[in-house]
């Protein structure tokens, strides 16, 4: 996703002098087609993600459109007061981007896992929060929160699901996008688990269980109407995200089918359950580990579907 991010940006920094991109002392490999193509539009923080944050709302206060590149922790846990009253406050034109969401830096520990960010920012006011599931929502992604006026949140993961075939719908934001039709069951994924997801729907398939599976790519704005409609006449509805289950997208869900009135007869929620993980291992190690795997969302979606039709 992050070569995916880098190169679209780049295409939006070179017709646009405002654009500019701050990083925390890491990804140099990844950005130096940006450093030497906009050496002007760079700028190299250090290790200091909370000072890097006041720079790029001062930058923005100033006229730019400002993008923070760090690992999904640090720009999220390390500087959220910064982001929240610096950025966040003013509505200034400060884009967060946090590599590594979820379990992509699994093996260095809890304190590298980002498993609770989704949660705090979208609960900040007027905050455009996405976390894409493939490259072309990346691309989609880049473009929208460059559009919209204020601060955004652009949550990046290690892994990406295949590109959908032509005809998938097309991105927008706010809207999740159905990436597979079923009736049997509906699972909602954010994030390059959507992967996971897909690989599921497939497997159930052979089983004659049908599948709709949807990356809700946006969890502010979220088009409640929308996520609704995914779910109403669907009797199993699933969310899953590398990400605790409160707060984040299980949570959203929740709401909005509540006040909408939709009354699945099963209604599902796997991410990872009231503790940290004390467990180090790739990421598609603590996918399993965590049951957040195609396996285990096969199992789920299977094991509801089978309750649903005894009811």
């Amino acid at each position: 996703m992050r070569d995916a991010f880098i190169a679209r940006l780049t295409e939006h920094a070179l017709a646009d002098p405002r654009i500019m991109l701050v990083t925390g002392d890491l990804g140099f490999v990844v950005l130096d087609d940006f450093r030497a193509r906009c050496p002007a539009q760079f700028v190299n923080a250090g290790v200091a993600e909370q000072n890097m944050m006041g720079v790029a709302a001062g930058l923005a206060l100033e006229g730019h459109i400002v993008f923070v590149y760090s690992i999904a922790n640090f720009a999220t846990l390390r500087c959220l007061e910064q982001f929240r009253n610096d950025a966040a406050y003013h509505n200034a034109d400060v884009k967060v981007v946090a590599i590594g969401g979820g379990f992509s830096y699994g093996a260095l520990g809890m304190s590298h896992h980002a498993t609770e960010d989704l949660a705090m920012l979208r609960a900040l006011p007027e905050v455009t929060c996405m976390a894409p599931g493939t490259d072309d929502e990346v691309r989609a992604a880049v473009d929208a929160v460059i559009a919209r006026q204020g601060a955004a949140y652009l949550r990046l993961d290690r892994d990406a699901a295949p590109v959908p075939p032509h005809g998938a719908q097309p991105v927008r934001v706010g809207v999740p996008r159905l990436l597979r039709d079923g009736t049997d069951a509906v699972v909602l994924a954010v994030g390059g688990v959507v992967r996971e997801a897909l690989a599921a729907a497939a497997a159930l398939a052979h089983e004659g269980i049908t599948v709709r599976v949807a990356s809700v790519h946006t969890l502010r704005p979220l088009d409640a109407s929308a996520l609704a409609a995914l779910c109403r006449d669907v009797p199993v509805v699933l969310t899953v995200e590398e990400h605790m289950v409160e707060g984040g997208l299980g949570g959203a869900t929740a709401e909005v089918l509540l006040e909408h009135g939709v009354a699945p007869r099963h209604f599902r929620r796997l991410g990872v359950r009231d503790r940290f993980s004390s467990v180090v291992g790739t990421q598609a190690f603590l996918r399993t580990r965590h049951g957040l795997d195609a396996a285990a969302i096969a199992h789920t979606v299977r094991g509801a579907v089978a309750a649903a039709v005894d009811v």
